[in-house]
């Protein structure tokens, strides 16, 4: 499905651009989409993936071929510095996450200068039957997302919404319609399919140049433990 396919290729981007080898822990990996991609495109990566669901984990560790634990981000069951890079989407808003919590956590099973990928849901405004369906507590503006970093220990490094160009679609579906139960991330039409490819296909091309871009319905975040602590 297409917001899959580009949250895993952008995640795929910046992985590539960031990381220096080392573990990868997917934290909150689901039915393992983006370990199976990242099994698949950079087969020498080192990962592992945590999920509190014990269902998708064993879906996750069948799809990916990589080793799957269950378990919380709010109390990660690795050791301190076990980790290079952790990669985490659309979790610290969810309703049985403690944020800050999370991000101690994140914090404390990075190395010294490991790097925190996030992704997350943008403004609160927009919360609506689909977060509701998906158990989303909270959507978050990239402000507030670096504050919540700094706040954590975390040197920010990157912050940008993503899915701009189909950001008017989604607050018509979202607040303008007749609401109806249920996520609208689902399939969709071929020709639906297609557009939305095509859409977050120029974003990431924007993004890969560095252009950060003024809103859309998520928000993408990079953040690095700092190599040393400060007295």
């Amino acid at each position: 499905m297409w917001w899959f396919a580009a949250i895993h290729a952008n995640l795929l981007m910046l992985y590539r651009r960031l990381s220096g080898g080392g573990e990868l822990l997917d934290a909150g990996c689901g039915t393992g989409g983006f370990l199976a991609r990242l099994a698949r495109e950079i087969p020498e990566a080192r990962a592992i993936g945590l999920d509190a669901n014990q269902t998708a984990c064993r879906w996750a560790a069948e799809k990916s071929g990589k080793p799957v634990c269950a378990g919380s981000v709010n109390a990660l069951p690795f050791a301190d510095a076990a980790f290079a890079t952790i990669v985490c989407v659309d979790v610290l808003c969810h309703r049985d996450v403690d944020e800050a919590r999370a991000l101690a956590q994140f914090h404390r099973c990075l190395g010294a200068g490991g790097i925190l990928i996030l992704n997350l849901p943008a403004y609160r405004w927009l919360m609506s039957r689909h977060d509701a369906a998906v158990y989303n507590a909270r959507r978050y503006t990239k402000r507030q997302i670096v504050g919540l970093l700094r706040a954590a220990g975390f040197r920010p490094m990157y912050a940008s919404y993503w899915n701009m160009l189909l950001f008017p679609l989604m607050v018509a579906t979202r607040k303008l319609l007749p609401s109806g139960s249920g996520s609208d991330v689902a399939p969709q039409p071929a020709i639906v399919e297609a557009v939305c490819r095509a859409s977050t296909t120029f974003e990431r091309g924007l993004l890969r140049a560095g252009i950060r871009l003024p809103f859309g319905g998520s928000v993408l975040a990079i953040a690095a433990k700092p190599e040393y602590a400060h007295g």
